[in-house]
């Protein structure tokens, strides 16, 4: 793995959806980037500090939130002259997006009072009364069609179905919850999940024409719904719960086929392979070397600054994982399913239990069954799956990476010692990574996956 210099960053940074340009936020500057050279190709200035970024699917736009003043920037790539300022005045803007067609910005004021569609090609504005949250609760088809956006009135939550070619509202149906969370569409547009608030475990499968297609609830008493997530293939969608338990329902019955438990204690018999995270000093014996008396005592003096490698060492089980009781007196418990996602051929699923945040499971769907355990020496703060292949690279906030294949394990070395990875992103074409740290940022250039080859920790 090569990585190139690290340059400033102050914020958000994200990759272009066409894998061609890296945008970064540098106080009240929005940097783009060439990805192939890192080559500064076009500087924006606005007008307060750069809170949130988003590309238009088209890459040929980009949005900025300066959700201080508040106020949202567009520029275009193609034309650098041309601007675009939205100000909803004393509404405030808590949240913006793009549509799917890259022509229109969704906009949210403070307090969910409305939801505004900006068109950039003329001065027309459509308004959507009561949107039930700020960055939530909106969710676009994949063919770009149509929009689901969740509102509440009369303590009572409804979903509006908006096209997004005349943003017309095609259909308004109330659901089943008494505090929605968020909505998301299936990736084949065939059907919308929408879940309720911790305080009330259920899950809503609806059509596009607003029939409840399935209810499901685990169980009734305690914390419910965590997260939630559609397989790549659309056939499974998987529920997170508070009870440190994920289930995976299939997309003909709706029933759920698979349950995996997040246990403190993993037993035999048990497929899976157990990696954990251990330091390896580097020793340099230097007894045969010539060493003036100053060298030597300079040598001593930093002595406690010696080079620290780190590498899996596969354990045996039965084994004990490092977990933390969260306070029963204090709200939004640090337990339950806070990490999921999918593999891109839908097969795994990786999972952090916020009870053991140091501990990545790694869950083989297609066997229904545990396929990895990492046991990192730190919490696992990000972790993103190769948008080409089975490839799982995670960060601790630590100095290393550490990938996770169908093969193996592996500890990478970042060349940087003072740049610890708190945030990571892969580019679409799955060609490099995006690493942050909390001032700066770097790009790692990662090779292709091929099973057959050896991976060590100075790959």
């Amino acid at each position: 793995m090569e990585f190139t210099e690290t340059y400033k960053q102050t914020g958000p940074c994200a990759f272009s959806p066409n894998a061609r340009f890296l945008a970064v936020a540098v106080d009240y500057r929005l940097v783009i980037r060439d990805v192939l050279t890192l080559k500064v190709v076009q500087l924006f200035s606005c007008l307060d500090k750069i809170t949130y970024i988003e590309w238009a699917l088209d890459s040929e736009y980009i949005l900025c939130g300066l959700f201080k003043r508040p106020m949202i920037q567009a520029w275009s790539l193609a034309q650098p002259e041309w601007t675009c300022k939205i100000d909803e005045g004393p509404a405030g803007i808590s949240y913006a997006r793009w549509s799917p067609d890259s022509r229109h910005i969704l906009t949210t004021s403070e307090f969910q009072l409305r939801l505004t569609v900006w068109s950039l090609l003329n001065t027309a504005c459509i308004h959507v009364q009561w949107p039930k949250h700020g960055s939530k609760g909106v969710s676009f088809t994949k063919d770009g069609k149509f929009a689901a956006i969740c509102t509440r009135r009369d303590c009572k939550d409804y979903v509006n179905l908006l096209s997004c070619y005349t943003w017309e509202i095609m259909g308004v149906f109330a659901v089943d919850t008494l505090d929605l969370s968020d909505i998301q569409w299936s990736p084949d547009d065939s059907a919308i999940v929408i879940w309720d608030s911790p305080l009330e475990y259920k899950v809503l499968i609806y059509s596009p024409d607003g029939r409840c297609l399935s209810k499901y609830q685990a169980y009734e008493s305690g914390l419910g719904v965590k997260s939630v997530s559609w397989s790549p293939c659309s056939q499974f969608l998987a529920v997170g719960s508070y009870d440190q338990m994920i289930r995976v329902l299939n997309h003909l019955t709706w029933k759920v086929f698979a349950e995996f438990t997040h246990l403190s204690t993993v037993r035999g018999p048990c497929a899976a392979a157990v990696f954990k995270e251990v330091d390896e000093p580097l020793q340099l014996d230097m007894s045969e070397l010539s060493l003036t008396d100053e060298f030597a005592k300079r040598n001593a003096d930093n002595a406690s600054e010696t080079y620290v490698q780190v590498r899996y060492d596969v354990m045996e089980v039965p084994i004990t994982l490092p977990s933390q009781k969260p306070p029963a007196d204090k709200p939004n418990p640090k337990q339950g399913i806070g990490l999921m996602s999918w593999s891109n051929d839908s097969q795994y699923i990786c999972t952090r239990n916020d009870s053991m945040p140091t501990v990545l499971w790694i869950w083989d769907v297609q066997h229904l069954e545990l396929a990895a355990i990492l046991i990192q020496k730190d919490p696992v703060r990000a972790a993103a799956w190769d948008p080409t292949c089975p490839r799982l690279v995670l960060c601790t906030g630590s100095t290393n990476l550490y990938m996770w294949t169908p093969s193996g394990a592996y500890c990478i070395n970042a060349p940087f010692p003072h740049f610890s990875v708190f945030d990571l992103k892969w580019n679409s074409d799955g060609s490099c990574l995006l690493l942050k740290d909390k001032e700066s940022f770097c790009c790692a250039a990662v090779p292709l996956l091929q099973e057959s080859s050896d991976y060590s920790s100075e790959d």
